[in-house]
């Protein structure tokens, strides 16, 4: 595997991330490319490796090639690329079913890294959970060596279940940072440091790390405090579109919790044992 030639198709977030891992697991990356001159040439510098912004130019020899590119344009640059038959095509998307790959006839699957990433922002990547599918019960053990050579946390996991994967993955991830910023926008409006809810945020991540999401809920929704409830709807009466993502999260928690009335040792209120699950 460590003389397999893998070129790496996008110089996103991800990509940046992947062609470090790749590199410092002594594995043979010999090119990077993206659409975007720009990024082709940041990645390429970061790392070395040789790069081009020309599908034309895309080295036609490769053993693996590795799609880490926007789900629109995933299925056209498959097209796109020349590869040799009996190379190993690969893609990165939480969404896009491993079948996307299938028109090319080639050794297809998914190595799919469930983590947010930021270019400029260090990640262990071994401890990066990868979801993995293969087209054959062969291509699926090629795909989880490879993935094994990167994570220590390699999973198996068909199209449909990684699709509400990546479901879940956007709302314990994008929706709260969504949150983060309109209540670091009140913050500021106040004059107050976002700073302050640091330690909270923290606490309330470490806390689903020791317990179940469940056990871990607190606050007016929960306890059914309608006088705080209503106190925080009329403050945001003028955001109208606050105001509903407020109603109906609080109504969603309402609704989790409703009927238990039994006190966890955690001092919650547990959901009984009978409450249907999210999906």
């Amino acid at each position: 595997m460590d003389e397999e030639k893998i070129i790496l198709i996008g110089a996103g977030n991800v990509a940046h991330h992947l062609a470090e891992a790749l590199l410092k697991e002594g594995l043979n990356l010999c090119q990077i490319y993206s659409r975007t001159p720009e990024s082709a040439r940041e990645l390429g510098a970061k790392t070395g490796i040789a790069y081009t912004s020309e599908v034309k130019d895309v080295y036609p020899d490769g053993d693996v090639y590795i799609f880490s590119v926007s789900d629109d344009s995933l299925p056209g640059m498959v097209k796109a690329v020349r590869m040799k038959e009996e190379a190993l095509v690969l893609h990165t998307s939480g969404s896009q079913p491993m079948a996307v790959l299938k028109p090319g006839g080639r050794a297809y699957g998914v190595m799919y890294p469930v983590q947010t990433f930021s270019k400029r922002r260090a990640l262990d990547f071994r401890e990066i959970p990868l979801c993995v599918e293969g087209c054959s019960p062969e291509v699926l053990e090629r795909v989880k060596r490879l993935a094994g050579r990167l994570s220590d946390h390699v999973r198996e996991v068909d199209s449909a279940r990684r699709k509400v994967l990546h479901l879940a993955a956007v709302l314990v991830n994008n929706f709260p940072n969504y949150l983060y910023a309109v209540a670091g926008q009140m913050m500021e409006e106040n004059g107050l440091p976002f700073d302050m809810l640091r330690p909270l945020i923290l606490e309330t991540a470490d806390k689903v790390m020791q317990m179940s999401p469940r056990e871990a809920q607190t606050g007016p929704a929960k306890r059914g405090d309608e006088s705080i409830l209503g106190m925080h709807r009329a403050m945001l009466k003028d955001r109208k579109e606050l105001l509903n993502v407020y109603a109906l999260l609080s109504e969603g928690i309402r609704e989790l919790y409703a009927g238990g009335k039994e006190e966890t040792k955690t001092g919650g209120t547990a959901a009984p044992a009978d409450m249907p699950t999210l999906w």
